[in-house]
Order: structure tokens, then sequence, then C-alpha cells
């Protein structure tokens, strides 16, 4: 069982939720390109280093929540219960991910990242990123026996899902239609991993 986060822990998550809800606030209000971090800095009532102290780039606080994403799929994999299919999980976890983002409060958002070169080029970015913690995830497995080709081609497969049920009329059945597609991979892939 996990310790609850102590006062500090509290505080410091509090403070970085705050200057991720002003940005993005400030970001759809405005125009992306139209605030800076000092704008940010100032509506959130912290300095400037408090928010590169919490926030590596202006594009991270838009997707806020990138280290989540990336730990939810890794224990997509490490956390399955024993003797659960892998892709069975990963599109549980993919699945949960998409019903978050794909919610209608969520659709400006996705508007301003799309019609943003920075925020789309950073996604981009993010979701290599992604696909290689999980690829690492899956490779580590000792009950997955794989090649690391097989272990990197179906980690792009699920986070490239995400994006693409993301844009479908029903992102749910993408993601299923999608799923089948990598089962079918994965299993493909099978004589290269016994051997």
């Amino acid at each position: 069982m996990t310790a609850p986060p102590g006062r500090r822990e509290r505080k410091k998550a509090a403070t970085r939720r705050k200057i991720a809800d002003t940005a993005l606030r400030l970001f759809l209000d405005r125009g992306y390109d139209a605030v800076g971090i000092r704008d940010v800095a100032a509506e959130a009532d912290v300095a400037v280093t408090t928010v590169f102290s919490h926030f590596a780039s202006k594009e991270a606080l838009v997707f806020e929540q990138d280290e989540d994403f990336e730990q939810r799929l890794v224990q997509a994999v490490t956390g399955r219960a024993p003797h659960e299919p892998l892709i069975p999980a990963l599109c549980r976890e993919i699945q949960a991910l998409v019903r978050h983002c794909a919610a209608d409060s969520a659709a400006p958002v996705w508007r301003m990242v799309d019609e943003t070169p920075a925020l789309r080029k950073y996604e981009e970015s993010m979701m290599l990123r992604h696909a290689e913690s999980l690829a690492t995830a899956i490779a580590d497995d000792p009950g997955l026996p794989q090649t690391t080709t097989a272990c990197r081609t179906i980690a792009r497969f699920a986070v490239d899902a995400y994006s693409l049920a993301r844009e479908a009329a029903d992102p749910e059945a993408a993601v299923d239609e999608i799923f089948r597609m990598i089962e079918a991979a994965w299993e493909a892939a099978r004589p290269a991993r016994d051997t």
C-alpha cells in the first residue's frame, strides 16, 4: 500500500495544477501564440521560475498529464494480473484514455493542438517517448518472449491507436477495431518471439 502524499507534495501538486489550469484557460481565451510564460505566471500569481520548475516548456503546459499518460501505459503492462494477455490489457487502458480525452470538454483543447504547429510537434515527440517507454515495459516482461522489433512495433501501434481513435467519429469502436489488428500483428510475430 502506498503512503498518502505529504503536505509538501500536495502543495506542489496543487501549484502545478493551478499553473496548468491557468495556462489552458489563457490559451483557449486568447490563443496559444498570444500568451507567454510571463502571462501565465502573472495570472497564476507565481514566479516565472515557479512555472519552469513545474513545466519544461510552454508546450508542456498544454500536455500537463503527459507523465500520467505514460505511466498508465507502462502500468497496463507491468500491473496486469499474472497470465493476463498483453493486448487486452493495453486495449482497456487505451479505451480509458480515449474516453477521457474524447469528452466534449476536451474538444477545444484538441482543436487548439491541431491548429498549432508547435503543439503538434510536441505531441508527436511525446507520443514517440511514450511508445519507447511502453516498448521497454513489454520487453522487460519475462512472461512475454519477444524480439525488440515486435515490442517496439506493438508499442507504436498502441500509442497510435490512441491518436487515431481520438479523431474518429466513434472513438471506442475505433479502439476496438484497431486493437483487433494489433492482436493479429502480435500473434503474427509469435514465431519470431518463440525462436
